[in-house]
């Protein structure tokens, strides 16, 4: 299928960005050992069929790691959507019906990204449920670990003066909302904090609550990301800290591990840092151990994949977690 190709380094993806022009190129950043990026592939292959117009494309994460650095992938599968060599938006997931959507909106010139009564009723539902994902919901441009422009790192500094608790969106990462929440909001420009999903305001209103005191009152109080990181830690005798969860890891050393602990028996939980970023940073250093996964047990750290894989080998794995060693 002549619309329906592999890139194996970084100077081919770019070539094909190049080529492509002004047509859209579905990017799917996979990796061989996940199931669901089999499945999507799949999906991939019949929305080629259906739509010659646009170039798809399957790039292994792992193996073009300078790609999926510069586009910070975290998680696979995701997809990248680009026109003219740029990003125009992003689907983390396998989620086939979406994917079918965005491939159809943005593939057609006709009907620019957003239009149409259906895909504003379908926006509107999304930011909803994103406006009220959390208590504290602050729009940004990057994270707060690295904000991407001074107002969006003026008001992360403020929320950590504060202890503001907060989750964030990233919306350089989702073009569709970028545009979108401005609307629905009726607020122009970002950063946009909303509490209990209610906008309040930008960086200045958070500079005035700031000022006058009121800021703790209008968000909630965090708890302290070293207490947080504490109880996540003890919260079972056998944590795993990774990416993905029990039933689907998202990179290779977790799905190794999660084997190496299944073969035990012995009852675990686990916690995916890909869902919070301020934990997946937090406790690198609260552990001084700057890779994932991480295996604690009773509260205290055992170590990465290499060391539960030599406690495997050496027979001690079982009773490290059972808390006989």
């Amino acid at each position: 299928m002549a619309n329906l190709v592999e890139a194996t380094s970084s100077q081919q993806f770019e070539e094909l960005l190049q080529k492509a022009g002004k047509s859209l190129v579905v990017v799917h950043f996979l990796a061989p050992w996940a199931p669901q990026c089999t499945q999507m592939n799949d999906v991939m292959a019949e929305l080629a069929k259906e739509n010659s117009q646009v170039t798809f494309v399957k790039l292994e994460a792992e193996a073009v790691p300078e790609v999926s650095e510069k586009y910070e992938i975290s998680s696979v599968p995701t997809f990248l959507f680009f026109k003219n060599n740029q990003k125009v938006d992003r689907l983390d997931g396998a989620h086939a019906p979406e994917l079918t959507k965005k491939v159809q909106r943005l593939s057609s010139a006709a009907v620019p990204m957003g239009t149409g009564v259906a895909a504003k009723e379908d926006l509107n539902e999304r930011l909803k449920k994103l406006v009220n994902a959390a208590p504290c919901m602050l729009f940004m441009k990057g994270s707060p670990q690295e904000p991407r422009c001074g107002f969006s790192r003026q008001i992360v500094e403020l929320f950590k003066q504060h202890s503001i608790q907060y989750s964030s969106f990233d919306i350089l990462s989702d073009e569709e909302v970028r545009q979108g929440l401005k609307t629905f909001s009726n607020w122009p420009t970002y950063p946009q904090m909303y509490v209990n999903g209610e906008l309040v305001g930008g960086l200045d209103i958070v500079k005035e609550l700031a000022e006058s005191g009121e800021l703790e009152h209008t968000c909630p109080k965090a708890v302290t990301l070293e207490n947080r990181l504490k109880s996540l830690i003890s919260k079972k005798n056998v944590m795993l800290f990774m990416k993905g969860n029990k039933e689907m890891a998202k990179c290779g050393f977790s799905r190794q591990i999660l084997e190496m602990l299944n073969s035990t028996g012995v009852e675990y939980d686990t916690f995916d840092i890909l869902q919070d970023e301020e934990v997946r940073q937090g406790l690198k250093t609260f552990s001084n151990w700057p890779t994932y996964p991480q295996l604690y047990v009773k509260g205290e750290l055992i170590g990465g994949h290499d060391i539960v894989k030599e406690l495997k080998e050496s027979g001690d794995l079982e009773a490290v977690l059972k808390g006989e060693n």
